[in-house]
């Protein structure tokens, strides 16, 4: 059967976000329904915990480092091939709503939009966030037909947290609006179709709207606080001590640090109540997009893939927003996968599973031509019941190679493998690393690092982390004589 694919990527969502995934104090309906209707896993992580390293990854199938795009705000290589750039060849009409962030995206460089190489996108309706006022960007555009302005106005006792533009005229709302007329019209003439929508929320900065904040105003103190305890960074390096002074090392008071310390309980929640309530609107979005596939009779006929680029940190560990660490907050994320008819339905994998494993997924599920120069592992066998649905990899790897421009004077490079009981994170720049028992220590407070009875382990783990990164060489290189 030819698929269809609505690929779904919010920005900077962690893997614990989801009422399917254990979150007891969000309502997630539609995509705790999409899981019931397909397979989640619960161990999928990103290759970089940043933007830009992180969609290069998953959108070609390659490692950051392979793709050579290893940084945010640098260009992507325009010999690199992306998926919907596979789905185009191949015949499929492809469209994108939201962001790509594959180019360098400040306004100060680019005064129209992000650059665009080859990327197999017929229709593309770019926005790369909520809040940057190009000129150019249509959601703005989009707003002003409509008689709007963006604005936002701080809630009650935060500088941090803000009620954001109303659901009707929302970023979400608009790439919604836009994947819904690209599913109708190319359902109504016959198109086989790729569609990525790719909204900016839950990213920073925290301002949802006020109708799905104020609800959770109303139980704010049922909220946990972050996962830290004083004094835990001690045992942990440079890069977390620094960030947690203040967040993305930005010491500009005039410019909205997040200084962890400044933080009462009060905030720390309400930036949490803030993520949650944006998550919430993602919901509701993706809820409208499932009745429209029902609708139109495609949803047996449409993989859709639900998932994000990285996570946040949510003051776990001291640290907001992202940065030079692994933790679970930073690298988990969710990966939901649904076709009903052929996927699974309501099923939880537990396979180590990494991001660019999607697009080799979805070369296989639409029979395309072999792509050699992917580096990811399809999971399509897993999905559709033709192999073990709790085994794929032996690890996973992650990588940061100065990915965010905030550490100067020594520059973050950093590696992490995960096992699935031990994770291990190098950080070279520094000489330091972590080393955590995921078994005993979920909550990656004791680092291991330095325990003269876990050299053994320590060893054992750099060498996986010696062969993860061995084997992110591009495939691609050929060789063309003996000698």
């Amino acid at each position: 059967m030819p698929y269809n694919v609505l690929w779904i990527c919010t920005d900077q969502q962690r893997g614990d976000t989801l009422g399917c995934y254990g979150n007891q104090y969000i309502h997630t309906p539609n995509l705790d329904r999409l899981a019931e209707n397909g397979v989640l896993f619960e161990q999928a992580y990103c290759q970089n915990p940043t933007c830009t390293p992180s969609r290069a990854s998953f959108l070609t199938g390659r490692y950051p480092r392979t793709t050579r795009c290893r940084q945010n705000g640098q260009r992507f290589k325009t010999d690199e091939k992306l998926i919907s750039r596979i789905f185009n060849e191949n015949g499929y009409v492809c469209g994108l709503s939201g962001k790509l962030h594959l180019n360098p995206c400040a306004p100060t460089v680019c005064k129209a939009m992000e650059e665009r190489g080859d990327d197999g996108y017929s229709v593309f309706h770019w926005s790369h966030g909520g809040h940057d006022g190009w000129a150019t960007h249509e959601y703005f555009q989009w707003l002003r037909e409509r008689g709007q302005r963006f604005h936002s106005s701080n809630v009650e006792g935060s500088k941090l947290v803000q009620y954001g533009m109303d659901e009707e005229y929302h970023q979400t709302t608009w790439c919604t609006e836009k994947a819904i007329n690209f599913i109708e019209a190319n359902a109504e003439y016959g198109n086989q179709w790729m569609f990525s929508m790719n909204i900016y929320d839950p990213h920073h900065p925290f301002d949802p709207p006020r109708a799905y904040l104020e609800p959770y105003l109303e139980r704010l103190d049922s909220l946990p606080l972050p996962n830290y305890h004083e004094g835990e960074l001690e045992q942990k390096p440079y890069f977390q001590k620094v960030d947690h002074k203040a967040a993305y090392n930005n010491h500009d008071s005039n410019n909205a640090a997040i200084v962890y310390d400044n933080m009462s309980p009060y905030e720390h929640r309400l930036m949490k109540a803030s993520y949650y309530a944006m998550i919430e609107l993602i919901d509701h979005q993706v809820g409208r997009l499932m009745d429209t596939l029902k609708r139109l009779n495609q949803l047996e006929n449409t993989i859709v893939i639900f998932t994000s680029d990285h996570g946040e940190m949510l003051g776990d560990h001291g640290l907001y927003l992202k940065g030079p660490y692994f933790y679970e907050g930073a690298v988990r994320v969710p990966l939901i996968l649904s076709c009903p008819g052929t996927i699974l339905k309501g099923k939880r994998s537990h396979a180590l599973v990494e991001l660019m494993d999607i697009a080799p997924t979805l070369v296989e599920a639409c029979s395309f031509p072999p792509q050699p120069q992917m580096q990811g592992k399809s999971i399509w066998s897993l999905l559709t019941g033709k192999a073990a649905l709790n085994v794929h990899k032996d690890y996973v790897y992650s990588e940061y190679y100065n990915s965010m421009p905030w550490h100067k004077n020594p520059t973050a490079q950093c590696t992490m493998v995960y096992d699935g009981r031990y994770k291990l994170v190098a950080v070279h720049s520094t000489n330091e690393g972590e080393l955590y028992d995921m078994k005993k220590d979920p909550e990656e407070r004791n680092n291991l690092w330095s325990s003269p009875k876990e050299v053994g382990l320590k060893a054992e783990m750099l060498m996986k982390l010696c062969n993860a990164m061995a084997f992110t060489v591009d495939p691609m290189e050929e060789r063309i004589s003996d000698w």
